[in-house]
Parts: C-alpha cells; sequence; structure tokens
C-alpha cells in the first residue's frame, strides 16, 4: 500500500516516475483519449475546507481515469460531528478504493492512512500541498526548465507551500531560496528533515528574510496568500508584517531574464503579487492550474499501481 501524503515519502525516482506519467497522460487528454486506468472505482474526497482547484480536478480527473468521485463534505459526513478519524477511515476503507482528503491537520491524514487499508491522498493541509508541487513541477518541465538545475525562489510566508518546495527541492537536488519574515519562517522540524534529505540529493537550500535577496538570479519565482483559510483574524497584522515581500516587477527584475512566475492560486493582488506580475505570466500560473488534473490523475494512477504490485 502506498500513500501520496508529503514529497518525503518518494524518492526522486518515483517523483519522476509520477511527472512521466502525467506527461503521458495530458498528451493523451488533449487528444481526447481517456485511458480507464481506474475503472469503476469510486473515490471519496473529505473536504473540511473549501476549494476550487482541488475539488474539479480530483472530480473531473477521477471521471476521466473510468471511475467514480463522491464529495463529503465534513458537514455531510459523521467526521464533522465528532467521530474519530479511525472509525471514519474503516468505513470508507470498505466502501471506497481510494481516499483524498482536504483537511486542517497533517495527523488526521496519517490516521486515515493508517486505518483505512486503502490508498490516501493529501489535497492540502496546513502542512503540506504536496498534489499542488506535482503540478507546479510538471509546469517548469514543459515550459522547458531542466528540475535538476534550476534555482527556485520562495517568497512570503513559511506555510504548506513553502514545505511542499523543501520536500521537491531536497529530494529532487535543485537550489531553493526562501525568504520570509521574520516569524513566518517555516517549521523548524520539516527544515531539518529537508537539511538532511539534502545532504544525499546535494541540493542547495537557503534561508532569508529579504527577498531580494533570495530571488537573484532565480529561474522560477513563487509565492502563495498571506492570509490562507483560517486566518482571516490576522488578516491586518499579516498585511503589515509582510510589507516589502509584494513580487512586483522590480523584484522580478532580479530574477533571470524570463524567469517564471508560479501561484497556486487564488491570489490577492497588490498583497504577495503585483496586477502587472501577475498577468505578465497569467500563461504560467494558469497553466498551472490546468496541470493539477493532469498531475493528479497520475497520483491516483500511480498510488493504485503501487497498490497492486
Amino acid at each position: 500500500m502506498r500513500h501520496f501524503l508529503t514529497l518525503n515519502d518518494l524518492s526522486k525516482d518515483e517523483i519522476f516516475d509520477i511527472l512521466d506519467l502525467a506527461i503521458q497522460i495530458k498528451k493523451d487528454a488533449k487528444k481526447h483519449i481517456y485511458t480507464p486506468y481506474l475503472h469503476e472505482q469510486t473515490l471519496a474526497m473529505i473536504f473540511e475546507k473549501s476549494s476550487t482547484r482541488t475539488r474539479v480536478s480530483f472530480d473531473v480527473g477521477m471521471h476521466q481515469l473510468g471511475g467514480k468521485a463522491l464529495f463529503l463534505s465534513s458537514k455531510d459526513i459523521q467526521l464533522g460531528r465528532g467521530e474519530p478519524v479511525k472509525d471514519t477511515a474503516r468505513v470508507l476503507g470498505r466502501m471506497v478504493d481510494m481516499i483524498m482528503a482536504r483537511v486542517y491537520k497533517q495527523s488526521d491524514l496519517e490516521e486515515l492512512a493508517k486505518f483505512s487499508g486503502v490508498p490516501v491522498i493529501n489535497g492540502l493541509s496546513d502542512d503540506f500541498h504536496p498534489v499542488q508541487l506535482m503540478a507546479d513541477l510538471l509546469t517548469l518541465v514543459e515550459f522547458g526548465l531542466n528540475l535538476n538545475e534550476m534555482k527556485v525562489a520562495y517568497i512570503g510566508d513559511g506555510n504548506n507551500m513553502t514545505h511542499s518546495w523543501l520536500m521537491a527541492a531536497s529530494k529532487i537536488g535543485f537550489e531553493l531560496s526562501i525568504a520570509t519574515p521574520k516569524g513566518y519562517e517555516p517549521n523548524s522540524n520539516i527544515v531539518a528533515i529537508a537539511m538532511q534529505n539534502a545532504k544525499q540529493s546535494g541540493a542547495k537550500i537557503s534561508f532569508s528574510l529579504d527577498p531580494k535577496i533570495a530571488i537573484k538570479d532565480a529561474d522560477v519565482v513563487t509565492t502563495d496568500t498571506w492570509i490562507s483559510m483560517g486566518q482571516e483574524d490576522e488578516k491586518a497584522k499579516r498585511i503589515n508584517d509582510f510589507k516589502g515581500f509584494c513580487v512586483d516587477s522590480d523584484m522580478m527584475k532580479l530574477a533571470k531574464p524570463n524567469a517564471i512566475f508560479l501561484h497556486c492560486l487564488p491570489a490577492y493582488r497588490d498583497h504577495e503579487v503585483s496586477e502587472e506580475v501577475f498577468e505578465d505570466h497569467a500563461n504560467e500560473i494558469f497553466s498551472e492550474a490546468e496541470n493539477r488534473l493532469h498531475a493528479q490523475k497520475a497520483v491516483m494512477v500511480w498510488c493504485d499501481r503501487k497498490r497492486n504490485e
């Protein structure tokens, strides 16, 4: 049984295997060829957090793979009324073939994986967003970057996206430069895991409080919202704390010419990214959004194959 909870659980070769599969699946989809890899299988989709891209991409993706997706809001199932996660896991595992969960706590995903008996995919947690990273990596491959040799600059909050970039860089071996305001650094335990991985992969990972230092000569610049779901009460404070961290045209000039800009969306213009930079890189950003569909189909097929090996 293989789950997809964090990129730290995968080897570099496995990450590239999923990307190769995603490239082929997308190539076929553009020709309206939909191989039923998951014929008549059912995906349970648990949502504690609202979503556009995650819900649509997994729902449509499962349909294109020949299966069915079942949307389960936490308000609709007993999990939202206090049923232990392990009991929900054991019930669903007897009824469905795979579970995707978009939750607050990473520990809930781990408990689903432990007790369900079916593959569990992390659709997002407060700690990691690995399916987004697979879409990001797929997008960078399509735009001609060498994942082994690129430099990525992450500018903003040390959140689940930062953690996922840390896992990706430390497994693949590319350079990652992170800039966050003081007090918003990534989780120290996750940083420690990444730095240990980097000893094996050769990844160069650095941290700064100055975005202009991090972005210098970057091939890829990426950011995320400063106010994630559940942080709305901190909005005014966060906007103040993140002054100087908006990726605008002047900041982008410090990156390499023709540097790619990514944003996992939703984007809040003139907060984490300027309107001008967003629109100048809209093709990259919305290719990235589209690739959630194809990358996640590949993740589901990979999980199914690993289960049957």
